[in-house]
This record gives structure tokens, sequence and C-alpha cells, in this order.
């Protein structure tokens, strides 16, 4: 039985890849996945078969990564970040018990809110939620609930997907909900934008601040709880340790 390894490559650089990962990449005689993302790892790989295609096209990626396995050959589908967050390995074991013949291995990757989370210092130091605002698979009421869950909550929250040209206005309709619901203006939050590629940018400020900002898919978006703090012009989000050892 040949191997589909489901791979979550970090932001795409050599020193975000997990040495499973690496392992998985050069095992495999096939890397399949979305453009953008195979060509940040073919050239680390040289010599290997490449299958990729445009956004939107998920499950005809899928299928032709489960057929090509089965038909004899081991495949990596290389993810962005982690591919079980907002990748594809959920989708790939949806449709693996039509092919009786793949194991299905799936690799785990650095997501956006760990390493995004690294840049601005330690906003996710306590309990926190990760929330998509593209409605492209989720409709927006169901996003406005969660959006609305969190904020009674007082979770610390890592926004993907935080605008695109269609959904221009979706991080400040997100903002606007947060503070309805509780969340101060003044929260402390911040922003990575193509974490650990070239042009890497972040930027601290509070949640009324971020309301402005015009933000694009490659920025990864971070709302405090109302303990989040900034700190020498990083952003913490303290566990508590100095309540518990009196300082």
């Amino acid at each position: 039985m040949n191997t589909l390894y489901v791979v979550g490559i970090g932001p795409g650089q050599p020193q975000f890849m997990t040495g499973q990962a690496k392992a998985a990449l050069s095992a495999a005689e096939v890397l399949c996945g979305y453009t953008v993302y195979v060509d940040l790892v073919a050239p680390l790989f040289p010599g290997k078969q490449t299958y990729t295609s445009s956004m939107m096209q998920e499950l005809e990626r899928c299928r032709w990564a489960l057929e090509t396995v089965q038909g004899g050959k081991n495949v990596a589908f290389v993810c962005s970040g982690d591919a079980s967050v907002y990748g594809m390995a959920g989708l790939l074991l949806q449709l693996a018990p039509q092919y009786d013949q793949v194991d299905i291995q799936v690799v785990p990757g650095v997501t956006a809110a760990l390493s995004g989370g690294a840049v601005l210092g330690a906003p996710l130091g306590h309990d926190f939620c990760v929330v998509s605002l593209s409605d492209l698979l989720t409709p927006w009421e169901m996003i406005e609930k969660r959006l609305r869950c969190a904020a009674m909550g007082d979770f610390c929250l890592c926004l993907y997907n935080p605008s695109s040209r269609k959904r221009a206005d979706y991080l400040a309709k997100a903002c606007d909900i947060l503070m309805k619901e509780g969340k101060s203006p003044d929260t402390v939050c911040g922003w990575v934008r193509n974490i650990g590629r070239d042009g890497e940018e972040s930027k601290v400020l509070s949640l009324g601040q971020l309301r402005e900002e015009k933000l694009d898919m490659f920025t990864t978006v971070f709302i405090g709880s109302s303990t989040t703090q900034e700190i020498s012009g990083k952003m913490v989000t303290p566990r508590g340790y100095e309540k518990k050892c009196g300082w």
C-alpha cells in the first residue's frame, strides 16, 4: 500500500518545517498542492514530479492525489501552516474510504497562529479561539455567532483570512461585533503579514485602531483578552503566574 503524506510546511521556509515534514517530502515521489505552496518547497527537493492547480480546485487536487497514490506512487500533499488547520487533511480523509489502497499520514506543521504569535510575543498565552473570516465555506451568520461567543467568553482571538478584495470590510465588521459584545476599544491587538517570508511585517495596536487597518489574506490578526498587555512592544497575554507566585 502506498502513502499519501498530508504535509503542513509552516510558512514554507526550511527553518519552519519540522523534521517529520522534511522526511515526508523527501520520501514522496510526487509533490502535489496549490501552486503557491508547492513552489515554496519544490526547489528544496529537486527532481520530484509536481502537480499543482489554482485556488478553488481543492476537490480536483485531492482526487488526483488519491488516485495517484492508489496507482502506485507515494505523494506529498503540501499545505501551508498545518495540514489540519484550515488545510486539506479533513477533505482527504473524507474522500479516503473511496480509495482502499491508500495509506494517509497527516504530518503536522506550524500554523500561522503559532508562527505569527511568536513574531508578536506571546498573544496566545491563555485560552484562545481561532476563527476564519472567510465566508466561502462558512455562512457569515455562523462566523458572527462565533465572534460574539468569543467576546462574551473573553477569549483571545486569532483571525485567519481577515479580508480580501471581495471582503474588504469584514475585519471592520468583526471588530464592531467584538466591541459591541464587550471588548474594549483599547484591547491590545496585533497583526503579522507574510509570516516567515520576504517582506514580513508586524504591528501592535488597539482594537479601535485595528478596525481601520487595511489588511489582506496574507495577514494573521491577533485580538487580546481583557488581560492582554503591550510590554516593550510585544503582545503578551499572561497565564496568571503573577497571581499564583505573588509578584
